[in-house]
């Protein structure tokens, strides 16, 4: 049997070389890592020109929308962050759905950011699909790539979603490892992968431990809320410990290495402008969830959200982006006013069956 081993990682020496002429660097810090988790690759640079060439190697023409004074410091901005797990610690498939999903607004009024976590499993609607469909939030990435990602959380949420950022998970490891690892209090205590660890306790976590410390879920009494907010936590950690780093060695290799796993469609322009523009906002984050139901969708595990939920994610949502509230009303209201209907309870205890109905977009909800 092999022996679990308690994870004190060594720390990695950060050299404290002075790179003065490469003034561009600082700015590029936490906002890039908040904006797109993956584009931080704009933070590990030596030189203007070859900041630029990493960061193209990321862009997604396919998804490029008009970016042209929308990172002037003052307007509101939300960012779809998607993370898949592609073969990093010991995993080979390679899967089209994202285990991750967290929406990321910042907000320059209050300076701040909020990361807002979408449950893997939540039932929701394939905004751009051929014909009506209705599936996990996660095989949207599978079904229609990043825009209908993006679609589909907007359409579950009633929020304008135009930017995203998809990172392999093995980039996550590869970041932190470069920034020197991050420092967490677990939220609880357990093994996995190899590693452990203990609640309350200050770990400080490489690529490998973070990654593990964050992917663990069927060992959670929470399941997978319980991920989803150790998600966030390194997310955040990761953005403190960014701004927090002056100088990095190996940038030549990091530069490589992490833009490979990267795909974004906010071009290098904007980058600058939200690392220039936005910097007081990555200081201060808050962050939520869509709490869901378990249900069963044609004896398939579901988390079913109701429609007081979306209402209340839509206002917080909104109201970080300086919008005015709006009555959430799609086919995820439609469908829980039917299951209602026939006897489903939001209320209940119990795992319930949950039938999906037609829906055109035309019905009174």
């Amino acid at each position: 049997m092999e022996k679990k081993r308690q994870y004190h990682p060594k720390s990695t020496r950060v050299q404290n070389h002075k790179y003065r002429k490469y003034h561009i660097w600082p700015r590029i810090v936490g906002l890039v890592v908040l904006a797109a988790v993956g584009a931080a690759i704009a933070y590990f640079t030596s030189a203007y020109f070859k900041t630029k060439n990493a960061v193209d190697k990321t862009y997604d023409p396919h998804t490029a929308v008009k970016t042209t004074g929308e990172f002037n410091g003052k307007k509101h901005f939300a960012v779809l962050l998607m993370g898949t797990d592609t073969g990093a610690l010991d995993r080979t498939e390679k899967r089209g759905r994202t285990d991750t999903m967290i929406l990321a607004v910042v907000n320059p009024a209050k300076k701040r950011y909020t990361l807002i976590s979408i449950p893997r499993d939540t039932m929701a609607q394939m905004i751009g699909a051929d014909s009506f469909q209705t599936e996990k939030i996660n095989d949207a990435y599978e079904l229609g790539g990043a825009k209908m990602s993006m679609d589909s959380v907007s359409k579950l949420i009633n929020v304008p979603i135009k930017y995203y950022a998809v990172v392999n998970m093995g980039g996550i490891m590869k970041m932190i490892r470069y920034v020197g690892g991050i420092n967490i209090r677990p939220t609880l205590s357990f093994e996995y992968g190899g590693y452990i660890f203990k609640k309350g306790k200050l770990t400080n976590m490489g690529g490998a431990g973070a990654l593990a410390y964050s992917r663990m879920r069927y060992d959670d009494p929470r399941g997978d809320y319980g991920r989803q907010e150790r998600q966030r936590q390194v997310i955040t950690t990761l953005i403190k410990r960014a701004i927090s780093v002056s100088s990095l060695s190996n940038l030549d290799s990091i530069l490589t290495s992490v833009s490979s796993n990267v795909r974004t469609n906010l071009p290098f322009s904007a980058l600058q402008q939200i690392a220039t523009n936005y910097r007081g906002c990555a200081k201060t984050s808050t962050s939520d969830y869509l709490h869901g139901y378990n249900a069963m969708i044609d004896d398939a595990a579901y988390q079913v959200q109701p429609t007081s939920e979306l209402q209340r994610i839509s206002n917080k949502v909104r109201t970080e982006l300086g919008l005015e509230k709006e009555t959430i009303s799609n086919n995820e209201t439609y469908q829980n006013k039917r299951n209602i209907a026939h006897g489903f309870s939001f209320k209940s205890g119990k795992t319930q069956d949950y039938h999906i109905y037609d829906y055109t977009g035309d019905d009174d909800n």
